[in-house]
C-alpha cells in the first residue's frame, strides 16, 4: 500500500515496486505487495514483520555465472550451496554477484531483489524445499516490501526451473 503524504495524496511506489506490482498483475496474479514502515532486508526481518516462519521467505539471491546473472530463488531457511547447484547444472563457477552487477541485472538492490521486475528476464532457479509452503513470500523490489504468492504461481511467473540448492 502506498503512504500517504501530508496532503493526504498517495505517495507512489519507488520505481522497483511498481515494476514488480506491474509484472505480478500483468502475470495474472494477485497484487498482494505489501509496505513496511520499516525495512524488512533479510528472511528473519520479513519473517517477523509477516510473522511466519523464515523458511516461507522466498530470497531472490543473484549470483553470476560466466558473466550472465543466475537468479536462485531460495528458501529463508537455506543456504544456497553454489558447488552442488553447479554440479547439478553442469555449469562452471556460480559467484555471488556484486552489488553493482545486481542492481545492473535487476533494477533493483541487494536486500529488496524481487523475483519478477527486472528489466530482462534472468535464468532463474526456485528451491525444491519451498514448495512445503501453501503461502510463500518474496522481496517486492525495495527493502520495506513484500508481496505473497503460492510456489506453482512462483514457478509459473518466473519460469524457474525447480532444484534443490543444498
Amino acid at each position: 500500500m502506498p503512504k500517504d503524504t501530508e496532503q493526504g495524496m498517495p505517495d507512489p511506489l519507488p520505481d522497483p515496486v511498481a515494476n514488480v506490482r506491474r509484472a505480478l498483475t500483468a502475470a495474472g496474479v494477485a497484487d498482494t505487495v505489501r509496505v513496511f514502515p520499516g525495512k524488512v532486508p533479510t528472511a528473519a526481518a520479513a519473517a517477523a514483520a509477516l510473522g511466519c516462519d523464515v523458511a516461507a521467505i522466498t530470497n531472490s539471491l543473484v549470483f553470476e555465472l560466466d558473466g550472465a546473472p543466475l537468479l536462485i530463488l531460495a528458501s529463508g531457511a537455506a543456504r544456497v550451496d553454489t558447488a552442488y547447484v553447479s554440479a547439478q547444472l553442469g555449469a562452471g563457477r556460480i559467484r555471488r554477484a556484486s552489488p553493482d552487477f545486481v542492481l545492473e541485472h535487476t533494477g533493483q538492490e541487494i536486500g529488496g531483489v524481487a523475483p519478477v521486475g527486472h528489466p530482462e528476464k534472468i535464468h532463474t532457479l526456485l528451491d525444491a524445499s519451498l514448495a512445503e509452503h501453501g503461502m510463500l513470500w518474496a522481496g517486492a523490489g525495495d527493502h520495506h516490501s513484500m508481496f505473497a504468492i503460492s510456489y506453482e504461481e512462483l514457478r509459473r511467473i518466473t519460469g524457474a526451473h525447480t532444484l534443490r540448492v543444498r
